[in-house]
């Protein structure tokens, strides 16, 4: 577990269906994400209860904080308790942001989410963004990790070009992976685990291809192989 790059996400608001899937993957998980599905309904002694129960696991709070310095500062007062592993903020919410949440949280890896996995560029190109994912993508890093970010969130698609302009200052993570044979459901931008790894991700994010197997154990421990 300690050394599996594997981030599983919790997508669930029951205290129990997280504990009960913690059970049965946790000798192939490293990190166990919780959202804002399962943050909105049971709050900060939901998560206590999933650290009380295993605390040999490390906790992913995907909360994407984004609002004004001061909003995001004190809702990282809020949640200090928790001392979670890697929280998110979002890299547009900009660098006096990304900052007080870092300084807020030192041992905390503050984690930048760039261009989310659901957008490509046709849907960039709508909301007036550059409709380039990969540029926007860099360009959010690099702005972000010189702030304070220690972590950052971008599709395997973009990871190689994001490693190269930060290099070692932050960990890389990557949602939108997906086993060949898996569904890519609402992502856009996907790769298969191995070839995330070799583009350059420290952290892989999974959720539906584990939570909704019939045997997340075994799931689990298919993909872990995969990328050994």
């Amino acid at each position: 577990m300690n050394s599996s790059p594997i981030i599983l996400a919790l997508d669930s608001a029951d205290v129990d269906a997280v504990l009960s899937m913690v059970d049965k993957t946790k000798e192939y998980v490293g990190v166990y994400k919780l959202g804002l599905e399962f943050y909105l309904a049971q709050g900060l002694s939901g998560v206590a209860k999933i650290q009380q129960a295993h605390p040999e696991v490390k906790i992913f709070l995907d909360l994407k904080l984004h609002d004004i310095p001061n909003t995001v500062k004190g809702a990282c007062k809020s949640i200090a308790s928790l001392n979670p592993f890697i929280l998110t903020v979002h890299a547009s919410g900009g660098a006096e942001m990304i900052r007080a949440a870092a300084e807020v949280l030192p041992n905390t890896l503050i984690a930048a989410v760039t261009v989310l996995t659901s957008l490509d560029s046709e849907q960039l190109k709508v909301m007036g963004l550059p409709d380039d994912p990969t540029t926007l993508a860099v360009t959010l890093a690099k702005n972000a990790v010189e702030n304070g970010a220690r972590a950052i969130v971008c599709s395997p698609l973009e990871v190689a070009v994001i490693k190269a302009a930060v290099g070692d200052r932050a960990v890389l993570i990557t949602p939108g992976v997906r086993m060949a044979s898996s569904s890519s459901d609402d992502q856009k931008r996907v790769m298969t685990p191995a070839q995330a790894i070799a583009a350059g991700s420290d952290y892989l994010v999974i959720g539906r291809p584990i939570t909704g197997a019939t045997d997340p154990h075994h799931a689990a421990a298919d993909i872990f192989s995969s990328i050994k």
